[in-house]
Parts: C-alpha cells; structure tokens; sequence
C-alpha cells in the first residue's frame, strides 16, 4: 500500500527532482529531442535565416556589364568597327544598409526562438506518449491483480462445490468475473503495446525496458507552482519569437519606405566610333524615380508591421492563459489524486473485509464480487487521477522550461 505523501505534509518539503523518478534520463530525453525531424528542420530554418541575412548585409547590389558592337558601313568611306562598354552598380543610400543589417539579425533572433518552440512542443508530445505507456502498464498490472486475486476467489469456491458447501451459481458468478476482468486486463495490454510502439517510433534513441515503471506519485517541486507559472511567461520562446517578429516586420517597413526613393547607379561608359577614329569615355547615372507601386509597397509593410503588433499581443494573452491554466490544473489535478487515492484505498479495505466475510459465510459471493469490483474501479480511477496529476505538473516544468531545457538561461 502506498504512503500518501499529503497526508503526512511531505509534499511541499520534497525535493525538486522528486517526481522525475518515472521519467526516462534526462541526457537521452535531451539527445531524444534534439534528433527529432521537427527539431532538425527548425534548426535548418535557424541556417536559412542566417543565409539570409547574410544576403541583407551584402545587399543585392551587383556590379553590370554591358556592351555592343557595331560594323558600320558609310558610303564612299568604307566599314568601320565600333563598340561601347559602360560597367555599372547601384549603391544603396545612407541608412538602408543598416536597416537591412538589423532585419537580417531579428530574422535570426525569430527563427531560433521558434526553433526553441519546436523543440519545446516536442517535449510535450514527448511526454505525452510516455505518460501513455506509464498508465497502461500500471492499469495492467493492476488488473491481472484483479485476475489473480478471482483465480484464488474460484479455486476456493470450487472446492466448495465440491464439498457442497457453495452452489454452481456461485462458481458461474465467480468465472463470469473472471472472464471479465481477463477482458480488462487483454485491453490494457493492448493499450500498452501500441503506446509502447508509438513512443519508440517517435524517440527512437530512448530505449525502452521491457516493463514501464509504475507511475509515480505526484509530488510538488520545491520552486513552487506560482514561481514556474511566472516562468512560463518570462521564458516563453513564443512571445519572443512574435516580438522579434514584430521588430523585424517594422525595421522592415521602415527599410521599404526608406526604398520609396530608389537607389541610384553610377558608372563609367568607354567607346569607340569609325574605327578608332573617335574614342572617349565618360560617367553614367541611373536613378528611378518611383511612383505608386513604391507608395503602396511602403503602405503594405507598414499594415503587416501593425499585424505582428497585434498578433504579438495575441500570443502573450494565450501563453499568459497556459500559464494561468497549467497552475490551475496542476492544484486540481493533484486534489482529485488525493482524493481518489483515498477512495482506493477505503475501497480495499473493504474488500479485504468481504472476502473475510464471505470465507466466513457471513457475506454473499455476489457482495464479495461487487466489493472486489468496486475496489478495481477505484484503483482504476486512482490510476487515471495519478497519471493526470503527473502530467499536469511535468507539463507546467515543461512550459517553464525547467526540465529538459539545457540551453535555457537560469537553468540548473
């Protein structure tokens, strides 16, 4: 029988990494998360961004050859030869190349905070599939439990058909359970298997014992849940990916408006007419003048940098709503395991004391089997608590980024 920890006011005395005992080794979980394909292709998205602005610091601005040749042919003069060559570049104006600098780094900024996010999210699904394979087994090893227990349940009561002490009835009722709690016990098996399966195609370089570890008992980590949900918010690679998103959206709006006024070219222009005859070279400028594409190219940017505005602030309502929630849920979560754990253990008992009745001949096989029915149920539903009490609170670590988060600043 389990020791209830809140009873004996252990809960908030515990040790932070208390609860992690069911969990698999950090270093694989770490290994784990960074092999993921998702993980990967946001990091290639982190080398594309830098790409990137390596393109915005050097700017498009590429230097332009042109040239022609010509046979000219004059009457009562003969042919001549002549060519023009004039070599070219744009320069970007004062200012622009600084604004391109600064949205090439936040782009960078963006694609690692969203590769933090990636990362993030996969440990939640992570965590997810193994809470999966932990409560299957434990519903399983809790049925065959049951299985056992109605196997002694029937030999005994056999032997009391045989000394016609029990009726046939009695034995009917006892293996009709029996055939039922097998039923429960197949499905959980089955339930364990394909979650077993789906945790090791999904993190392949975690390896698997043959058995899950039974679910641990949920336990508050000494930091405190108010202190990880303030966490929640202040290292939320979200909200920081939709800032610097917002930040390089309006740097960028700034840099088309600045482009309403085109960058100029400059050049030198070589050539040579009848055949030598004529010969010179000179300087050649080229400056568009923009019009009303540039205008609503600028009107464009400037509406997408006011979109991110507000769309930064949707994302901090939503992370400050998980936060809020994974504090609430982690406090109920816990309450109802508690509770249930009771309602388990007062369910045992009393099927400890009807099975002891019954053995008298005080209770009735079919209050015995009720009894022991009942007392399945409750471990059933004290598993089911357990399992989401433990997922509340590694959620809330997880989102806080105070477990399998190695690079985050402030990080045991």
């Amino acid at each position: 029988m389990r020791i209830v920890l809140a009873a004996l006011g252990l809960l908030t005395a515990a040790p932070a990494l208390a609860q992690h005992t069911d969990l698999p080794p950090a270093d694989k979980v770490n290994e784990a998360l960074d092999n993921h394909p998702s993980v990967a292709a946001a990091i290639a998205r982190v080398e594309a961004a830098r790409a990137r602005g390596d393109m915005l610091r050097k700017g498009p601005h590429e230097v332009t050859v042109s040239g022609s040749y010509i046979r000219r042919t004059v009457d009562r003069e003969g042919g001549f030869d002549e060519f023009d060559t004039t070599i070219s570049r744009p320069f970007r104006l004062p200012g622009k190349a600084a604004l391109d600098r600064e949205a090439g780094a936040l782009g960078i900024e963006v694609a690692e905070n969203q590769m933090e996010d990636v990362r993030h999210q996969t440990a939640l699904l992570l965590a997810g599939y193994w809470h999966d394979w932990l409560t299957a087994g434990s519903h399983y090893r809790n049925d065959l439990d049951s299985v056992r227990g109605l196997e002694e349940a029937i030999a005994a009561i056999k032997r009391r058909v045989t000394l016609r002490d029990a009726a046939q009835l009695d034995l009917d009722q006892a293996q009709a359970a029996l055939a039922q709690a097998r039923a429960q016990a197949a499905s959980s098996l089955s339930l364990r298997e394909q979650a077993r399966v789906t945790f090791a195609a999904s993190f392949p370089e975690i390896p698997l014992p043959s058995e899950p570890p039974e679910l641990a008992d949920p336990m508050l980590p000494a930091q405190g849940l108010e202190a990880m949900r303030d966490l929640v918010i202040e290292r939320s690679h979200e909200i920081r990916a939709a800032d610097k998103e917002a930040q390089r959206l309006n740097v960028t709006s700034r840099r088309v408006r600045a482009d309403r006024i085109a960058d100029p070219s400059f050049g030198v222009r070589l050539f040579s007419e009848r055949g030598g005859a004529e010969a010179g070279a000179g300087v050649v400028a080229l400056i568009p003048l923009g019009g009303g594409y540039r205008r609503a190219a600028a009107d464009q940017a400037s509406a997408e940098a006011n979109a991110a505005r507000m769309e930064l602030a949707a994302v901090q309502r939503s992370i400050e709503a998980t936060a809020n929630a994974d504090l609430s849920n982690a406090h109920t979560r816990l309450d109802a395991w508690r509770n249930a754990d009771a309602s388990a253990r007062s369910a045992g008992d009393a099927a400890e004391r009807t099975v002891r009745g019954y053995q008298l001949g005080q209770i009735d096989l079919s209050d015995m089997l009720y009894a022991r029915r009942q007392a399945n149920d409750a471990r059933r539903m004290e598993i089911e608590a357990r399992s989401e009490a433990d997922r509340a609170l590694l959620k809330i670590q997880i989102d806080s980024h105070s477990i399998w988060a190695p690079d985050e600043a402030g990080h045991d």
